[in-house]
């Protein structure tokens, strides 16, 4: 038995609650992690995991030897990875997912920079808006914009996204120019709607002007779920759209959209890292956070609060 790919096919069993979805994340099989999870056992002469039709779930001793476990492959990679020449050349596969107008518009753009920097890190990049499984995908981090609503993960907050109205000329040129927020709710205005990762219905936003406080819900013809798509949709005059200034700013300059109600305020979009608990924070990724933190203050500068 090998004890290292026992170890790790046993900590994906724990956080994969399966071991068909272990199996999956390690690209092996089935039997495969079922023979090193018994072998383990066998070993150590203890019941590490409850077995059941539905869900496999560690055992008291399990989940004791689980956060040892972590704790020891995490020693193991910091122990390898402190040689000089690894720590000079973080290596190995890195899985992210990010959303896919930030993939398309800075980071994607900004990659060879990083892989001229780090040319050992094999970068799995994922570009999209939906909710994604860390533990059950194999993720090592995703990036994601608003309020994180998993308690679980760790984060890291990266940026404050900087948020506009805006519409196409076209859509201006039918609807007429919209003078106060309300009127997206009161007449024919139409707004483009964007469900999100986790909104079945359309996000609503906060708006704030002086002593004025309202939330637009509006009305919308289209709402989709990626923010590429959202974009594409309000340069064809859809509807207004609320955009962060990082995508705007193109389409600004070729005069594709207008902005509106520039004298109202728009709560900035908090922008996180996230990574499962139980995963260790490996040299590689440490090097993608701190990279990404440095691409975004250049894309998406600190807010300064208003005098």
């Amino acid at each position: 038995m090998d004890r290292i790919d026992a170890m790790q096919a046993f900590i994906r069993v724990v956080e994969t609650g399966s071991f068909t979805k272990a199996a999956d994340t390690l690209q092996t099989s089935r039997t495969r992690v079922t023979q090193l999870v018994q072998q383990l056992e066998t070993h150590l002469r203890v019941k590490l995991l409850h077995r059941t039709t539905r869900r496999v779930n560690a055992t008291a001793d399990g989940t004791a030897y689980y956060e040892r476990v972590v704790r020891l492959l995490a020693d193991l990679d910091d122990a390898e990875t402190s040689l000089s020449a690894a720590s000079a050349s973080p290596r190995g596969r890195l899985r992210v997912d990010v959303p896919a107008p930030l993939a398309t518009l800075v980071v994607v753009p900004a990659l060879p920079a990083f892989h001229a920097r780090y040319p050992d890190i094999q970068l799995d990049l994922g570009a999209s808006d939906r909710k994604v499984d860390l533990i059950d995908e194999n993720v090592d981090c995703v990036v994601r914009g608003g309020e994180l609503t998993e308690p679980s993960l760790r984060a890291r907050h990266i940026a404050d996204l900087a948020l506009g109205v805006y519409a196409a000329p076209d859509y201006l040129a039918r609807a007429g120019e919209p003078l106060h927020p309300q009127a997206l709710e009161d007449s024919d205005h139409r707004i483009i709607g964007y469900r999100g990762s986790r909104a079945g219905t359309p996000l609503a936003y906060a708006m704030r002007r002086g002593d004025e406080q309202l939330r637009v819900h509006g009305r919308h013809v289209l709402s989709v779920d990626d923010g590429n798509t959202y974009l594409a949709a309000g340069i064809a005059g859809l509807g207004v759209l609320w955009l962060p200034q990082y995508m705007a700013r193109t389409p600004l300059a070729r005069g594709e959209l207008v902005p509106l109600f520039e004298d109202w305020q728009l709560d900035p979009m908090p922008l996180y890292v996230a990574f499962p608990p139980s995963r260790h924070v490996s040299r590689k990724l440490r090097v993608f956070i701190d990279w990404i933190v440095e691409l975004m203050a250049q894309h998406a500068p600190a807010i300064q609060p208003p005098r």
